[in-house]
């Protein structure tokens, strides 16, 4: 029966929960759940559910069960990941997937045992856990099996992870708990502050994407936002250019260079000539805004660039990780 069962690599992600298969994203879904709030029952998931944020009565609760990376809600986990698994490979009755997780690196043994109790429990025949730079690693093609230094940095959206990578494992690392949820939470901020409007997470979200960069254009853009002014409660419009959101990202963009620097500094002197030979590879959502392989480049004095597959790389990984298994398994993290 194994022989039929699907192999499947699941990113497991703050923002976005992506499903590969054979190294191809196969289903790509906002990690987002709908609950009946006095039966604690799903209702939607995925981009539904995020079609439903800050939309809802009082009856409906729409929530993201991971925060930095993990679960914060193991029961809401579990449905999303049997309704992916469902999704994906139809009735599991007979043919049971076997899954590779991703998990950010340095979770604790608790945080990494709730990731594979829900994935069993969601219906996966056999599950293994990959930390999220080796996946991504994996995923952009990076020699990972040599004995020279590779550099990654995740910029996931709960959690940012830089990582130097040899011999199919991690040589030094770290996570900062916080990503591109930060990025969205300082425009929130920063439009309070300034204009006196308060805005959701979602449209800041879409501003950091419409016209947000890490470092000052040559091209200045602009976007009317719509928001709720905090002294009056009523609507109102204000223009946002490019220049604001530089600024209001200065402060957490910083964050993520110091954990890179740090990374760096404690990364044994052969493998950074490495690193400056071949670049830090930039992986994750964070990695899509403009100019911030330009800003990593200037404060690491180290290239950096953006990868081609920036957003899919660590679901991709993951499911090549299975074919890989006897290559990683004494890297892997012990469940």
């Amino acid at each position: 029966m194994a022989l039929f069962a699907k192999r499947l690599g699941i990113d497991l992600g703050t923002f976005y929960t992506r499903v590969a298969e054979g190294g191809q994203v196969i289903l790509q879904e906002p990690t987002m759940a709908a609950i009946v709030v006095q039966e604690q029952k799903m209702v939607a998931w995925g981009q539904e559910a995020q079609d439903m944020y800050g939309r809802v009565p009082d009856s409906l609760e729409v929530t993201r069960p991971l925060m930095n990376g993990v679960i914060a809600d193991y029961e809401i986990t579990e449905y999303l990941l049997e309704a992916l698994m469902r999704k994906v490979g139809g009735a599991m009755r007979f043919f049971r997937p076997t899954v590779m997780v991703t998990v950010p690196y340095g979770v604790t043994s608790v945080e990494s045992r709730a990731v594979h109790e829900a994935s069993l429990q969601a219906g996966a025949r056999e599950v293994f856990l990959i930390q999220q730079p080796l996946a991504a690693a994996i995923g952009v093609d990076l020699p990972i099996g040599t004995p020279s230094g590779n550099m990654l940095l995740c910029l996931g959206g709960g959690a940012t992870q830089a990582a130097v990578l040899a011999m199919y494992g991690i040589v030094a690392a770290e996570t900062m708990r916080a990503g591109g949820m930060a990025l969205d939470e300082a425009i929130v901020g920063y439009v309070r502050k300034k204009y006196g409007l308060i805005i959701g997470q979602l449209t800041a979200e879409q501003i950091k994407l419409r016209i947000g960069a890490a470092v000052p254009q040559d091209e200045e853009q602009s976007a009317e936002i719509q928001g709720q002014d905090q002294v009056t409660g009523l609507p109102r419009p204000a223009t946002l250019t490019t220049g604001e959101v530089v600024e209001a990202l200065r402060e957490p963009l910083r964050d993520i260079i110091e954990t890179a620097r740090r990374v760096l500094e404690k990364t044994p002197p052969e493998l950074v000539s490495d690193i400056i030979d071949r670049g830090v590879a930039l992986t994750g959502g964070g990695a899509l805004l403009r100019g911030v392989d330009k800003l990593m480049t200037k404060e690491l004095g180290v290239p950096a660039y953006r990868v081609d597959n920036p957003t899919t790389c660590t679901a991709e990984g993951a499911a090549r990780g299975l074919a890989m298994y006897n290559l990683l398994r004494r890297n892997l993290p012990a469940v």
